[in-house]
């Protein structure tokens, strides 16, 4: 989860957005070190404040969801997906778009231990990867004419090619997020997300 450090005004941060963030971050900390010491679906909400030194109406006023506890609201990753596809010159191909993408999305984490964790619990927990497979779905939608807009409509359909192109990118993320899980973090996702993404456009 990025750090803030201005007002979404462009103004410094004040005394009571710092204060904020580190809240933010600190419950965010303690529900990773639980749901990794004793499984996500294990633990509680009320635990998760209570480690934390919070009550469970301040915690939901920074997190509406249990699973946003997992890193943050999913939404704003889609929010950054979009964004930094978005900002690209459009001369930029639909392959290099959706990996400036990926690695903004990756960016957000706060460290590459969390990262690992946050990764770890997402492939081996049955709720999580139900619940990451709606969103997915619904970023791809999100993507659909960003990368539409990338593609050439003389070759055919553009609106197949596109979702096809999508899926292919978020499949390889996939496949690169489990390896480096499998490999307990070892090497550099990006560069696995490259690999996996060579082998299937040979």
């Amino acid at each position: 989860m990025e750090q803030e450090a201005e007002t979404a005004r462009g103004a410094p941060a004040t005394l009571w957005d710092r204060t904020r963030q580190l809240a933010s971050r600190e419950i965010l900390e303690t529900a990773l070190r639980l749901f990794t010491e004793q499984g996500y679906d294990e633990t509680t909400i009320a635990q998760i404040a209570r480690e934390a030194g919070v009550s469970q109406r301040t915690l939901f006023r920074y997190f509406g969801t249990k699973e946003d506890l997992l890193g943050g609201n999913q939404d704003r990753f889609g929010q950054v997906l979009t964004g930094a596809i978005s900002e690209l010159p459009s001369e930029v191909g639909v392959w290099d778009a959706l990996r400036a993408g990926v690695a903004a999305v990756l960016a957000l984490h706060d460290s590459r231990g969390q990262a690992l964790e946050r990764f770890r619990l997402l492939h081996n927990t049955a709720s999580l990867r139900a619940g990451w497979l709606e969103k997915r779905l619904r970023f791809q939608d999100d993507l659909l004419p960003l990368i539409e807009a990338r593609m050439d409509a003389a070759t055919g359909s553009v609106d197949a090619k596109a979702r096809a192109v999508i899926a292919t990118a978020f499949a390889c993320l996939d496949a690169a997020s489990m390896t480096w899980v499998g490999n307990d973090g070892k090497g550099d996702i990006m560069d696995l997300y490259d690999e996996c993404l060579a082998a299937v456009r040979g």
